[in-house]
């Protein structure tokens, strides 16, 4: 990729919050050129057991933009999480913005409604969003540019946000040694989510990319930014010029193996209403365990 529809030049302040509980890095990403600011992957605090939903995390990131006096212009999902509850409807409550996510929102919609049987009130044209991001489309955070590139695979959603010369990758990629995400949810993809790594790694080599999740591997400590080159060389899955077929071969043997994410269920219910909590028909907060639904 070399016709970039942004000036790369930018260079936004790139704030992280870390949430240890599910392994998430949620950003506040300022434009160098005014208060403005956005949010990436927030989280929503959930006690599953006790079914218990607080906002200490929300929170946190709240009272930093509080603190540094920044105006909220846009609350940005990624894609729609399987492994943490999105505080976007709550952060938009307190601060504003718009909540934008890309439009194929609307298959994940499809799919999971289905799954958690929820009827013909469950909207699913992507209208509990305020945007939806189809591939190359651009958007303003204050005078920063920012455009949103599809990179489905993980799930069929996914997109990866630019801003100046920072990338927000989603579950796309991870650090390099930690390689990619899953692919086997519904309408997940290998070798799509091969493809979708590719166009990342055509970005410039300098350009800094931020995981949404780190693990640590090998006990070393939570990291979440690296560079295009650095991916290019070092990423244990795709790094070195290794080829879409042995990608595949290894995402699926590897996928086989995996458990599902702790919060899935709560975190689909939610996620693909923008963060809102499902209710019953008298108006109470109430999710929906499938079973053998996944």
């Amino acid at each position: 990729m070399s016709n970039y529809p942004v000036d790369i030049s930018v260079k936004p302040e790139v704030k992280a919050f870390f949430d240890p509980d599910t392994n998430t890095i949620s950003y506040v990403v300022k434009d160098p050129g005014s208060n403005a600011c956005a949010v990436i992957d927030s989280v929503m605090d959930i006690d599953y057991a006790a079914g218990r939903i607080t906002y200490g995390h929300a929170d946190e990131i709240i009272a930093w933009i509080k603190g540094n006096g920044l105006d909220v212009e846009w609350i940005i999902e990624t894609h729609v999480h399987a492994d943490h509850l999105s505080a976007a409807p709550y952060i938009q409550q307190k601060l504003g913005g718009k909540i934008g996510i890309g439009d194929k929102i609307m298959v994940v919609q499809d799919t999971f409604g289905k799954v958690f049987n929820e009827g013909t009130e469950f909207q699913r044209d992507g209208s509990q969003f305020d945007a939806l991001f189809k591939d190359g489309d651009t958007y303003q955070v204050g005078s920063m540019q920012a455009f949103a590139m599809y990179t489905p695979g993980h799930t069929p959603a996914c997109m990866v946000h630019v801003m100046g010369n920072a990338a927000f990758v989603g579950d796309t990629l991870f650090m390099p040694d930690g390689g990619s995400a899953r692919a086997d949810f519904p309408g997940g993809d290998a070798g799509v989510l091969y493809d979708s790594i590719q166009k990342v790694l055509a970005l410039p080599d300098d350009m800094r990319l931020f995981m949404c999740h780190d693990y640590g591997p090998n006990g070393r400590d939570i990291k979440w930014e690296t560079t295009v080159g650095d991916e290019k060389a070092n990423n244990i899955h795709v790094g070195g010029g290794k080829s879409r077929e042995d990608f595949i071969k290894f995402r699926t043997e590897r996928d086989s193996q995996l458990a599902m994410p702790r919060l899935i269920i709560p975190s689909l219910q939610v996620n693909m209403r923008a963060g809102d909590i499902p209710t019953d028909k008298d108006g109470r907060a109430m999710l929906k365990v499938p079973i053998n639904g996944l």
